[in-house]
């Protein structure tokens, strides 16, 4: 298990909670389901509290997303825009969340991270974001590419490592992409490690 970095962090006003993909599909029963998927809204609800911003992340796919396995990509259908499968997971505390951004959208982008063809860095910039806190599904996917994409768009960035599961196509892709975050430069820590 990977070790937290930091023993206590203070959150602040200037801090955001994003949760990627909180969705139906990507928990058991679902179209592209994460092992464990709906084990981690325990700690996302215990936390969002915490925060004075929390904006959320939700795959929202046309049916001609070319990522789609129909079309010669990789992944079964899931998430398809006004879908149940898009909806957010009913054990999501789905009132602690402000905003959500829609991502996905366009059929040629993968739409991994948050802010692939979205305007996340705007609403974070806009509302005087320093710090985000990734949490949500999947390890190995959106929350890697969210993450690493905030590090590039130089918001200082933590992973809250009990908050989120990867799907594991390849044993040991999780850890890979933990692995690939702290070289980005993001922390990883846990919810544990969050004071208010």
């Amino acid at each position: 298990m990977t070790q937290s970095v930091v023993s206590e962090i203070p959150v602040a006003d200037h801090d955001a909670l994003i949760v990627v993909d909180p969705q139906n599909d990507f928990c058991p029963g679902g179209s592209l389901a994460v092992p464990g998927g709906d084990e981690i809204f325990g700690a996302v609800n215990a936390v969002m509290p915490r925060f004075r911003h929390v904006i959320a992340t939700q795959d929202w796919h046309p049916p001609e997303h070319k990522y789609f396995q129909a079309l010669g990509g990789p992944w079964p259908y899931h998430c398809l825009a006004g879908s149940r499968g898009a909806e957010f997971h009913p054990s999501l505390n789905a009132a602690g969340i402000q905003e959500t951004v829609r991502k996905g959208t366009n059929p040629d982008l993968d739409g991994y991270s948050g802010f692939a063809g979205t305007d996340l860095a705007q609403r974070l910039t806009d509302r005087g974001i320093r710090r985000v806190f990734v949490c949500g599904l999947a390890t190995d996917y959106c929350v890697k590419a969210t993450a690493i994409e905030a590090v590039e768009h130089g918001f200082e960035t933590y992973v809250l490592t009990d908050a989120i599961r990867p799907v594991e196509l390849q044993p040991g892709d999780g850890e890979r992409a933990l692995a690939a975050m702290r070289s980005a430069g993001a922390r990883l820590v846990t919810s544990l490690d969050l004071s208010s």
